[in-house]
């Protein structure tokens, strides 16, 4: 009887060794790091000076920090990109949140959206004015509603409800916004330059997610929307594959479901994260005349970051590493 007992007792013990050790394996093992974008375009040396490329460079390390400190300290994918893109948002330097690029009629109009690689719930707005954090209005879309994208007053009064924070309108407008739509409407011409948000994560529990925060086309008309807001276009995360968040012209986005399409490739063709990328952004978008880039990261943690445009605000941060910080083509 003892024997058995004892027996016991080392069986229960020796379990609760292994089980230990593989936690504290997988503690010091298991991959995680968050990659983001500020946006991608005609972004070239010789029209920055220093001051601005360490401004831009600043404010993009600033948000990679915040968004990695969340994941280093075991908090979820989808919290370390909203707080990220939440510091691109309250930034000018970008096309999201305040200092968005303006409509026709000079007014700011923002759209977000965010997916959850674990179980594919997703969060989409479109045509905000007030609300100062969209990124935060997509999450609580897709989590306290049974819908997945809102759009204009009726998105608006959703954030209310749920005690999202707002803002005048006058809040999101920069004078430099106001200057460049008077040069586009004297020209009659689209501005080439992007400025779209964006972060992917990959957290410690192996979950996925991305999101991206924009203010539009610079001059949009009609009610315009663009690639953003559209889960799969825009944005995708699947814990089966990757997460993307994507920046560029976003009509070409839309009619290739970008983000989605990359995920697939390496679902049903088996292409690894980096080669499914470049398939989409370097060949398939631009062989259609489509311009702009992705950001991605693989559920092991591998990550991609290309554009076939001359800049792209990007950086990553992963663990056991430094931020690291990228804005034009030769970096």
């Amino acid at each position: 009887m003892r024997l058995k007992l004892l027996r016991s007792l080392l069986k229960a013990l020796l379990i609760i060794l292994i089980n230990s050790n593989l936690t504290f394996y997988y503690a010091q093992n298991n991959k995680f790091g968050i990659v983001i974008h500020g946006g991608a375009g005609t972004i070239l040396k010789e029209r920055m000076n220093e001051e601005q490329i360490n401004l831009y460079k600043a404010k993009l390390k600033e948000a990679l920090k915040a968004g990695y400190t969340v994941l280093e300290n075991d908090g979820s994918s989808m919290d370390a990109i909203v707080e990220a893109i939440k510091i691109l948002e309250d930034s000018p330097l970008f096309n999201a949140g305040k200092g968005a690029v303006l409509t026709n009629l000079g007014t700011a109009e923002l759209d977000a959206s965010i997916m959850n690689g674990l179980n594919l719930e997703a969060g989409a707005v479109a045509g905000l004015k007030h609300v100062k954090n969209p990124i935060t209005l997509a999450r609580t879309v897709m989590e306290n509603s049974p819908h997945v994208f809102l759009i204009g007053e009726g998105a608006e009064e959703f954030a209310k409800e749920n005690n999202i924070e707002m803002t005048e309108q006058s809040y999101f407008i920069t004078d430099e916004r106001k200057e460049q739509l008077e040069k586009i409407k004297q020209r009659e011409a689209e501005q080439n330059k992007h400025g779209t948000v964006g972060a992917v994560a990959l957290d410690k529990n192996g979950n996925l997610a991305a999101g991206t925060s924009t203010g539009g086309m610079m001059n949009k008309k009609f009610g315009r929307v663009g690639d953003v807001p559209v889960i799969g276009a825009g944005t995708y995360a699947n814990n089966n594959t990757c997460a993307v968040s994507a920046t560029g012209h976003g009509e070409y986005f839309i009619r290739l479901s970008v983000a989605r399409d990359i995920s697939d490739l390496m679902e049903y063709k088996n292409l690894p994260l980096e080669e499914a990328a470049k398939e989409v952004i370097m060949y398939k978008l631009q062989n259609l005349g489509g311009t702009g880039g992705i950001i991605a990261i693989d559920r092991n943690g591998n990550i991609t970051m290309p554009f076939n445009t001359p800049g792209m605000y990007r950086g990553y941060y992963l663990r056991s590493g430094k931020p690291v910080i990228k804005i034009f083509m030769e970096e």
